[in-house]
């Protein structure tokens, strides 16, 4: 379908005030992370995001409605196995068989759950839930053998990546000495401490500095260069909920920064210049490399928590240059006391405005067959059936289930099976 050339012209102002804010958030002196080499894409010059709006606006739709499961890094961890090539290509069959015989045509696939990587990378290290000890090479590649079986049973692979999670609740438990973490952590410049920082027991990747957004950025670069996934996804993790210390001194750092002509952006309003920069410079990069390749992101479902770890949602929706497709986790009952799916389901129809990006709905399987949400579960074992079906009548593209592990158990077979049934209409 041809579009209007102006129908950019919205778009591409709002791209340019957004662009100028992120511009004014990255001056910070640099100095590249020792023995780590990054690209040498400005990501957050106009000329970048215009490239990705043209992108954003060739590209071609599809009418197949997504049916998709996430495979949380869990579900393939292979401690209690002999942690084999042949173990791990069983565990994948059987995880593909399950997913043709509930009708799914994607699936959402950790690769990266905790700057680590199923994959041999120039970038992070190996990934522990696959040899046991993070940087430990399996001798085998996993993400090969995924997309290769995946393919062969037509189903589709989206690479799911926590892009600042580096520990998380003290998994993995030790970090590998070629992890960018130790190395920045242990190495003579001391302005490479600041790559990361620290939020209670967890760590995370700082996207305030540009080389550390790079870094990201090649690590999904190599990805899309080398495998033919048929998507990046990014879940809910960006910054930490509720915690506005663990980057007050870059944030600091900026204020010096900023001429006193201008207003300083907010604390909150700079972390959404970070990640936004980080975002769009994503989406870039995977549409030079291989444009039918697309990008999406899962936020969380209440809007008021995506706005504390600083997820710009709403850009994301309205403005092409960020997303091919959101999926916001919707986990809440039809009849949730606070917040109720089809509320919930509304809100997100109206933010994500922009015709070029899809709008799919996560869906909780976890939760069917429970008492959770002051025990709305159990009111009904069609509550995902009619969740589907009130999908479809706002025009929503589809939907992800989580999670794999959900699929085929007591707790939730029969909200499953009626599901399930919806998929063949």
């Amino acid at each position: 379908m041809k579009k209007n050339p102006m129908n950019l012209i919205p778009a591409f102002i709002s791209v340019f005030f957004m662009i100028s804010a992120v511009i004014l958030s990255m001056i910070f002196p640099s100095s590249k992370p020792s023995k780590y080499e990054t690209s040498k894409t400005n990501i957050s010059t106009p000329k970048t995001t215009v490239k990705a709006i043209e992108t954003a606006v060739i590209k071609e739709n599809t009418d197949e409605e997504m049916r998709a499961v996430w495979i949380p890094y869990m579900s393939l961890n292979m401690s209690g196995t002999d942690r084999s090539e042949k173990a791990f290509q069983k565990r994948i069959d059987d995880i593909l068989e399950n997913c043709t015989k509930n009708k799914l045509n994607t699936i959402i696939i950790h690769i990266r759950p905790n700057g680590d990587s199923l994959y041999p990378s120039k970038y992070f290290p190996w990934s522990d839930i696959i040899s046991g000890t993070q940087g430990k090479n399996p001798s085998y590649n996993p993400l090969k053998y995924i997309i290769i079986a995946s393919h062969k049973k037509n189903i589709k692979v989206h690479a799911w990546i926590n892009p600042l999670r580096i520990r998380f609740s003290q998994t993995p438990s030790a970090l590998s000495s070629d992890n960018p973490y130790t190395i920045w952590q242990n190495d003579d410049n001391e302005e490479n401490n600041r790559y990361t920082f620290q939020s209670g027991k967890n760590i995370y990747y700082n996207p305030a500095y540009s080389e550390v957004r790079e870094l990201i950025i090649n690590g999904v670069r190599e990805i899309i260069e080398n495998y033919e996934v048929d998507g990046i996804h990014f879940d809910d993790y960006f910054y930490p909920e509720n915690d506005m210390k663990c980057d007050e001194v870059d944030y600091k750092k900026y204020l010096s920064t900023v001429d006193e002509n201008y207003s300083p952006l907010s604390h909150t309003e700079w972390r959404k210049a970070n990640i936004n920069a980080l975002i769009s410079g994503v989406y870039t990069a995977i549409h030079e490399i291989k444009d039918n390749v697309v990008f999406g992101i899962s936020p969380q479902c209440n809007t008021e928590n995506d706005e504390k770890i600083s997820a710009d949602i709403k850009s994301w929706g309205s403005i092409a240059g960020f997303v091919d497709y959101i999926c916001p986790q919707i986990y809440v009952s039809n009849t949730h006391p606070y917040l109720p799916f089809k509320k919930s389901a509304d809100e997100w129809r109206k933010i994500i405005n922009n015709k070029s990006v899809k709008f799919y709905i996560g869906l909780a399987v976890y939760k069917a067959g429970s008492d959770s949400d002051s025990g709305t579960w159990l009111e009904s074992d069609e509550i995902l059936k009619n969740q589907i079906l009130y999908g479809r009548s706002i025009n929503c593209d589809g939907f992800m289930l989580y999670s794999y592990e959900y699929l085929s158990i007591d707790q939730t077979s029969n909200e499953v099976k009626n599901a399930i049934a919806m998929f063949n209409n």
